[in-house]
């Protein structure tokens, strides 16, 4: 961040006496994806300015950066990114010398394994652009990184946000460390909630659309018997689409949660003629209002997704 300057010098000293980080120019922090822009608010402080780089309805699977998303990402003071294993399209241009040095991940490759230790702790303590089409995204190898649907990993995540905007010239590190403890204490209630509400569905069988689901049902302890595609780019072959379609056949109240950002023509010709409910949940959280409580609703928005699955609430 550039220090604001002034001829009036002794006029700004004395008012950096008095008003401390306000004369600093407000930090810009760009997130990658909507989710990661919730969790920057929720520890950011009043004054730092924040944006996603993916628009709402985009994929980062298969985004390709515009010249002004390419103007924005030039702008930033920081870049939070869930990796390379994610936003492809972004790995050469956040990892090479123009704006590694101002890039953050959030996933590193010990995550998961990180994650369990972190559940049992957590509680207890505080034009390049043109170059860049190509987004083979592998959802059949290494850690699953849709990281964000977790409340846990979250607030892993978001105390590296924290530790990140710390290092920024000005930053007010008490406020952030206050607005880290807040979050902390609402996601703790928030799950709670959550995992009342879900305790009816222990015996549905849920199947995902692909593996961005996964993370949240697993820390739920739902049953997700079937992923439809391993690689949303693609549809499946036809050997996954048999096995699939028998596991539909053999599960108790199948409920199939769809997403918003894939063309969903061939669900239905995978479902046909079967007993299948359907329940859309947005894993970008694109109608998410981007506030300090942001991350909570969009956790409630999935959780109300798969409350539709229970027979009462069945959509067919």
């Amino acid at each position: 961040m550039r220090i604001l300057k002034t001829a009036f010098s002794l006029t700004l000293s004395a008012s950096a006496l008095l008003y401390g980080s306000s004369t600093y120019a407000d930090a810009r922090i760009l997130a990658s994806i909507k989710p990661l822009e919730l969790l920057v608010r929720a520890v950011a402080t009043e004054d730092m300015h924040t944006s996603t780089l993916v628009p709402p309805g985009s994929s980062p699977h298969n985004y390709s950066m515009t010249p002004s998303k390419r103007r924005a990402l030039e702008s930033a003071d920081i870049v939070f990114w869930v990796g390379p294993e994610m936003e492809t399209f972004l790995s050469r241009l956040l990892t090479g010398s123009e704006f590694g040095g101002r890039s953050v991940a959030l996933m590193q490759p010990d995550a998961q394994a990180g994650s369990a230790e972190k559940e049992d702790n957590d509680h207890d303590s505080h034009d390049e652009s043109h170059d860049d089409h190509s987004h083979e995204h592998d959802h059949g190898d290494g850690d699953d990184p849709h990281i964000w649907v977790d409340p846990q990993m979250a607030l892993t995540m978001a105390v590296t946000i924290r530790d990140a905007l710390a290092q920024l010239d000005g930053a007010d590190k008490p406020a952030l460390d206050r607005n880290l403890e807040s979050f902390r204490a609402s996601i703790g209630k928030k799950e709670e909630q959550i995992r009342e509400q879900l305790e009816p569905l222990q015996d549905i069988s849920l199947f995902a659309y692909h593996s961005a689901f996964t993370r949240f049902a697993e820390h739920y302890n739902l049953k997700v018997e079937g992923v439809l595609t391993l690689n949303p780019e693609l549809s499946p072959g036809a050997r996954h689409i048999a096995d699939v379609q028998n596991l539909l056949r053999g599960a108790n109240h199948p409920c199939l949660l769809t997403e918003p950002q894939f063309n969903r023509q061939w669900w239905h010709s995978i479902t046909d003629g079967l007993d299948v409910t359907f329940s859309t949940w947005d894993p970008l959280a694109t109608d998410i209002d981007a506030t300090a409580n942001g991350y909570e609703a969009f956790q409630q928005s999935i959780a109300d997704a798969v409350l539709k699955c229970l027979p009462e609430n069945t959509e067919y």
